[in-house]
């Protein structure tokens, strides 16, 4: 024997054991019988067993490098959960905002709003058919189509008790009237009926009582109309249930000799609006009112929309087909807007911009705040993982060095720590995905009222993000390991 140290090594030659030395004493001699074939590979479940006897040791790393990749899974799962549902939640949230676009006939007259206010004659424009409304729940969006309401105005004198023949003339007809719907069953063009009405469009009107019922002769006053009638001022208050009379223009009531139109009192309406000095009543009875049988002037529609991006805002005519058919089928507000002047033909649609750009900023803003969240989570999971695995390597540098002085490989070293970090991934990848789903249930029912669903797709989305992260993590203590030399390790250097 020569004075410097020799390590013994089993190596195997065909299906023959034989033993033989190598001088590990020389730098770069890392392989058992350098000289000699290669050994053969190890077989799978001998593999496995290494994998999972190396898991087992060293609990202590273990548990803080899972402990720290379950926490930064459990915040991407919560993010990525509430992300998914963020959107449907929100423009559902949003329609309490009102409709977002508002549907006129193309031959109108110049409009003339102020403040949102508009103030031509209300009887002033054209119309559009009643009976083409059911179409709007024939679009490529028509699942989109929360609700949508179409309103007549006209003017009306009202009273609380019958004018007699002789004192109409000196009448004024300057109130407001509006008919809509306030829940009108439809029946629609492939054989379903469709609820909707003013209440849905609007549901920030506030009614003291309750709506009126579509097919009654019923309706509901406004807060200061109702306060300025006589019996006000005589401190007597309206009752639900008290009768309104309603008299039209003279050119189309009292001066043919026509009965007053007497309607039962079912609410008080609060909109903070132009609406609290008007009577509201059903569409039938302002059609006839207004001498426009089947015919309304303008219609409101509530819609779930995506919100427009750089690509939606850009001109439909200059889209080549690919992007028309794109643009078509995706529920943008214009998209939505194009397919519903498509059925109601001879009309306009407009978008109110101040409802549609106030949703897509607020669910642009939220969403990316939940992406940098999402983001800050990988990142700490990354530098923990790293930290981690880098104090593990140091540690297991003698194991390390044995290996390969008994033959492995660079490559299997790697392939066997990159093994061992990958079950950790999927161990701390499942507990931080339980772990996201309860801290998503206490935000979604925080924030909406509502817990989102656990989905299979976000749950293989965070084991691979685990994956991806334990490996991006670790590679570069597991470059190191692979290019430990095992000579100066055996000799404790």
């Amino acid at each position: 024997m020569q004075s410097h140290r020799r390590a013994v090594a089993r190596g195997w030659r065909g299906t023959g054991d034989r033993y033989f030395i190598v001088d590990a004493s020389r730098k770069g001699d890392s392989s058992v019988g350098r000289e000699r074939s290669r050994p053969k590979a190890v077989p799978y479940s001998m593999f496995l067993r290494i994998v999972a006897d190396s898991f087992g040791r060293r609990p202590r790393h273990k548990l803080l490098t899972g402990a720290a990749l379950a926490l930064g899974m459990g915040v991407v799962t919560a993010a990525l959960s509430v992300s998914l549902d963020v959107g449907d939640r929100l423009a559902k949230e949003f329609r309490s905002l009102g409709a977002n676009l508002v549907v006129t006939p193309q031959a109108d007259s110049l409009p003339l709003e102020i403040g949102g206010v508009d103030y031509r004659p209300v009887n002033a424009g054209a119309y559009l058919p009643e009976a083409d409304l059911p179409n709007l729940k024939t679009i490529f969006w028509h699942n989109n189509i929360i609700a949508f309401a179409p309103q007549l105005e006209t003017s009306v004198a009202v009273s609380i008790y019958p004018i007699p023949v002789k004192e109409l003339p000196t009448i004024r007809a300057d109130r407001r009237l509006i008919g809509t719907w306030s829940a009108k069953t439809i029946a629609l063009p492939d054989g379903g009926t469709f609820v909707t009405g003013i209440g849905k469009t609007n549901p920030w009107w506030r009614v003291d009582g309750q709506w009126f019922k579509d097919d009654a002769d019923e309706c509901v006053l406004g807060r200061k109309l109702a306060s300025s009638l006589p019996n006000f001022a005589q401190g007597i208050k309206l009752k639900m249930g008290d009768t309104i009379y309603l008299y039209a223009d003279s050119s189309v009531d009292w001066q043919s000799g026509a009965r007053p139109m007497a309607l039962r009192l079912t609410g008080i309406l609060d909109t903070d609006g132009a609406e609290d000095d008007a009577v509201v009543v059903p569409l039938a009875i302002a059609q006839k009112l207004a001498g426009r049988p089947s015919q309304y002037r303008k219609l409101y529609v509530s819609a779930l929309t995506k919100p427009e991006d750089a690509f939606a805002k850009r001109d439909s005519k200059t889209f080549t087909p690919a992007e028309y058919d794109r643009w078509f089928c995706t529920p943008y507000i214009s998209s939505i807007a194009f397919q519903i002047q498509q059925e109601l033909p001879g009309t306009d649609v407009r978008v109110i911009r101040k409802v549609a750009e106030g949703e897509g900023q607020v669910l642009a803003r939220v969403r990316m705040l939940l992406w940098l969240v999402t983001g800050a989570a990988l990142l700490a999971a990354a530098l923990a993982v790293g930290a981690s695995s880098a104090a593990s390597v140091i540690e297991r540098r003698t194991e390390i060095g044995l290996m390969k002085a008994l033959g492995a490989g660079s490559g299997t070293v790697g392939f066997l720590l990159a093994a061992e970090q990958l079950l950790l991934a999927f161990v701390g990848g499942g507990a931080g995905y339980a772990l996201g789903i309860v801290l998503a249930r206490l935000l979604g029912e925080k924030i909406f009222g509502a817990a989102p669903e656990p989905s299979w797709i976000v749950f293989l989305v965070v084991i691979a993000l685990a994956a991806g992260v334990t490996i991006l993590g670790s590679a570069l203590p597991l470059r190191r390991a692979s290019q430990y030399e095992p000579a100066p390790i055996l000799r404790g250097e």
